[in-house]
């Protein structure tokens, strides 16, 4: 039977849930936003099934990739609607041309993340870009058993611990499943991203957010969306390259149906590094206890091709950087090598130290921030909203910005003086 006792031994894949004959083992969000698996003891036969499953208690080994690329789309549309090089579309495009089933993280109906199934090109759409939020798994390790078995091909995408998470539940080899998985960070808590969404949407009511300096939106600065009846989600991006790939920003599309039946849509945008969902996410503040010591990370998840991001592409991959987007490809399998070979894209081999050198989290697990515990206890209070909280949690005291400002004037001097 499964029993947490410690959180940090629980990556939340949820295959115990969906391993379990009698269904009996239900996800219960605890109160930092994280789902974790919780038995009925009375319905529980103890069959140890969900034990056999858990990558926790089971975790594969190491596995150094076979080749290591750097690679985009041909298609720069493409690419500007993905995180990195687009190499995930092409590769599911692939598969549904084969006939096959995709699964890939969503946003569901309340703009919560899950993973997902499509079976058509349109259906793919909705799982391109990085979404920073923990997705439940709901019943994706069943849908995707269902199609093995009746011989479709599946490629199933997600984090490295919810590949492993799919391989043990599946509990043997399919030829026809194909497995992507990322090089990861964290996952963040589903309730500060909630939090943080609700707070945008009253901010963007009262007038409060900063209108986004990106062109193309419909409402001018000063603007505001007052109808909060008519007031929706357009969607998000984390990762909004109009800035560029490399200083991506955090976009959030607003929308107000207007009298004649039209819409006045506002984007609110602000570059990674100082958006405060992004700044909780980079700085450990919000991550998922297991995050810490991951048991799936420097090729634990045994799939078939690890994507990320190719930093570091301007100064090592020169011939195909551009600043839209390039994905490094971590080769892990003959099936990935053979899945891969299938597809028509730029690419220039690549090494593993060089892609360590900037992709640190393929085999490193980020130490929670030391104000992580004092973070929740401000969210669970409910004393401010969560950008406050941030800048109140990691933003240099004043003093410190008094003391740093003589070198902010000789920077900005040297950069916009002497540089011209």
């Amino acid at each position: 039977m499964i029993d947490i006792t410690d959180k940090s031994y629980c990556c939340g894949c949820a295959a115990c849930v969906s391993s379990c004959p009698r269904r009996c083992i239900t996800m219960v969000e605890d109160t930092e936003g994280f789902l974790y698996p919780k038995v009925d003891a009375v319905s529980c036969v103890n069959c140890g099934l969900c034990e056999k499953v858990c990558h926790e208690l089971h975790p594969y080994g190491e596995h150094l990739p076979i080749e290591v690329l750097a690679g985009q789309s041909y298609d720069d549309e493409i690419r500007r609607s993905s995180s990195s090089g687009g190499l995930f579309s092409l590769l599911a495009s692939e598969c549904i041309k084969n006939g096959g089933v995709v699964f890939g993280v969503r946003f569901d109906e309340n703009w919560q993340c899950k993973l997902d199934y499509a079976e058509t090109l349109e259906g793919l759409k909705v799982f391109r870009g990085s979404k920073y939020v923990q997705a439940r798994t709901d019943t994706a390790y069943i849908d995707a058993l269902r199609f093995l078995k009746e011989g479709r091909i599946v490629l199933f995408s997600g984090t490295p611990c919810q590949i492993a998470g799919l391989k043990h539940f599946v509990r043997r080899a399919y030829d026809n499943l194909y497995t992507i998985d990322v090089i990861c960070h964290g996952v963040p808590s589903p309730k500060v991203w909630k939090l943080y969404i609700n707070q945008e949407i009253k901010k963007a009511r009262k007038g409060e957010n900063t209108v986004s300096l990106l062109p193309n939106h419909l409402v001018s600065e000063g603007d505001t969306l007052l109808q909060e009846e008519r007031v929706e989600i357009e969607g998000f991006f984390f990762r909004d390259k109009r800035l560029g790939w490399r200083k991506y920003s955090f976009t959030l599309t607003l929308a107000e149906a207007t009298a004649d039946g039209k819409k006045n849509t506002v984007s609110l945008s602000s570059i990674y590094y100082k958006n405060s969902y992004m700044r909780a996410f980079l700085n450990n503040l919000d991550l998922r206890p297991s995050c810490s010591s991951c048991q799936a990370k420097a090729g634990r998840s045994h799939s078939d091709i690890t994507l990320a991001d190719c930093w570091g592409a301007e100064l090592e991959h020169k011939a195909i950087y551009d600043d839209l987007g390039t994905n490094s490809i971590l080769v892990n399998t003959e099936k990935g090598k053979a899945l891969l070979s299938q597809i028509i894209y730029k690419s220039e081999q690549s090494n593993y130290s060089l892609l360590l050198e900037h992709n640190a989290a393929l085999v490193k697990s980020y130490k929670p921030h030391p104000k992580r515990e004092e973070f929740f206890r401000l969210v669970n209070n409910g004393e401010a909203d969560i950008t406050h909280i941030v800048k109140k949690l990691l933003d240099p005291p004043m003093w410190k910005q008094f003391l740093n400002m003589p070198m902010k004037i000789v920077s900005y001097i040297r950069i916009h003086l002497f540089s011209k």
